[in-house]
């Protein structure tokens, strides 16, 4: 696991999106990248948004979609992906679980096959404060597909601002699993705020358990990932030397 710390969110997702524009800019023949919602990568969308980055040799798949929702609600991650980023970028294709079929189970087991068919060169990621990665939840096993999840009732309260009431709020989600996410040849992952400090430092410093899902990614061969100063609040004085240094050098290339 490498990682890099900037000072504030807004560079954070310059930097976050220009590591993705490189991957994209080196795979000219085309590659499928995995794509995150919620308040993490919305900043990474807004530079992505802003850039002319032909996109239309890349294919998108996304973590997660909410149980219960039409791809035309307001709250649905289609309409999320819509808004912060498909409606100024064109991609080959792209994708989304679809939660408001009749039968999630099976709707699961055909977005995992239609994920591995593609395979993803490089996943965005996002983690919750109790360690969530996608909507796998704590005690998640490690190698679980895509499936159906309960959300837990932090995690609710957390999507809460997203509508008018926490009753509004779905109770399950269809969401790529814990080992259909480490297949991913690359993985990046940003955090920002002091809400994510106890999460980042478990999933850095502590030991790999289902009881923080994120601490599987100590296992996987390339991972970045990038944290602001309040995210990387908790680390070690020599982990957070070496996330700043990082940072400088990336910004010297």
């Amino acid at each position: 696991m490498k990682w890099m710390i900037v000072e504030k969110g807004e560079e954070l997702a310059q930097v976050a999106y220009q590591f993705l524009k490189q991957e994209i800019e080196r795979h000219p023949e085309g590659l499928t990248v995995g794509l995150a919602t919620g308040s993490s990568p919305v900043g990474v969308y807004e530079e992505w948004r802003k850039d002319a980055l032909d996109c239309r040799h890349v294919t998108t798949v996304n973590l997660d979609e909410y149980v219960g929702l039409s791809p035309e609600h307001p709250q649905s991650y289609h309409t999320f992906m819509q808004e912060y980023l498909f409606k100024d970028v064109a991609f080959k294709e792209s994708f989304v679980p679809i939660g408001d079929t009749e039968d999630p189970v099976r709707e699961s087991e055909r977005y995992e096959a239609l994920v591995r068919n593609r395979g993803i060169d490089i996943q965005l990621l996002g983690i919750g404060a109790n360690g969530h990665i996608a909507f796998n939840e704590p005690g998640t096993p490690f190698d679980a597909k895509t499936h159906v999840t309960e959300l837990t009732e932090s995690t609710r309260e957390a999507n809460q601002r997203f509508f008018d009431r926490l009753e509004e709020v779905p109770t399950k989600a269809i969401t790529m699993g814990i080992g259909t996410i480490m297949e991913a040849k690359k993985i990046l992952l940003v955090a920002s705020s002091e809400r994510k400090a106890e999460a980042v430092r478990d999933m850095m410093e502590g030991v790999a358990t289902t009881d923080c899902p994120a601490t599987v990614l100590k296992r996987h061969a390339d991972v970045m990932v990038i944290l602001d100063e309040e995210a990387a609040s908790l680390l070690s004085d020599d982990a957070k030397r070496t996330g700043r240094a990082a940072y400088l050098n990336f910004m010297k290339v």
